[in-house]
């Protein structure tokens, strides 16, 4: 692991010669790429206090303004909003305006690639109880037919059968809808993918 991102980690496991040898500037910068909000600093500050270190904030707040020029790039607002993470408001406001607009196009990307996984998730757990069922309805056949089979047993198991019939054509249903569902998201995020290209 290297100084800086030992530093980053919060300052926490830094000695006193450590925070005394911080090039505070750098870590203002590091808070900057990453997007924190200025009171971040108030970590570094608790962190070192212990030590008899404070933070130089002028130096901190230098380096934090050249991370944020990085930071509030549109591209890097694409980025940021499409892997979920939400905007904390800390970009220039000369930049802010371009920032947001990217930073809102990727979290829609986020959002329609969510609702498909989700979907995803929601129809294999569908079609795994719809075959967990069928299973059981299998063994109630062979119950049935068995020659070692009780009367009592082979009518219990096609009163189970029958129940489970009934489940089976629900779960077939709800199959059949997660599946159309499922389609239409894909749909909207394959011509949300399309708008993106296009660049609309």
């Amino acid at each position: 692991m290297t100084f800086v991102a030992l530093a980053l980690g919060g300052c926490a496991s830094m000695n006193k010669s450590e925070c005394l040898a911080v090039d505070w500037r750098v870590i203002g910068y590091e808070d900057g790429v990453a997007g924190h909000a200025g009171d971040r600093v108030a970590v570094h500050r608790k962190a070192c206090a212990k030590h008899g270190v404070a933070p130089d904030l002028e130096r901190y707040q230098q380096g934090r303004r050249e991370g944020l020029e990085e930071y509030c790039r549109p591209a890097n607002g694409f980025r940021v909003g499409a892997r979920g993470v939400a905007y904390q408001g800390v970009c220039p406001a000369e930049l802010e305006a371009a920032f947001t607009a990217a930073h809102q196009s990727g979290a829609r990307l986020h959002l329609l690639e969510s609702r498909v996984a989700q979907a995803d998730y929601s129809l294999r757990a569908k079609q795994r109880e719809l075959e967990a069922l069928e299973e059981s309805m299998l063994q109630n056949s062979l119950i049935v037919v068995s020659a070692e089979s009780t009367a009592e047993e082979r009518a219990q198991a096609l009163l189970d059968t029958r129940r489970m019939a009934e489940d089976s054509g629900r779960l077939k249903s709800e199959v059949r809808q997660l599946e159309s569902d499922r389609q239409v998201l894909a749909q909207d995020l394959e011509a949300y993918r399309a708008s993106l290209a296009e660049g609309i």
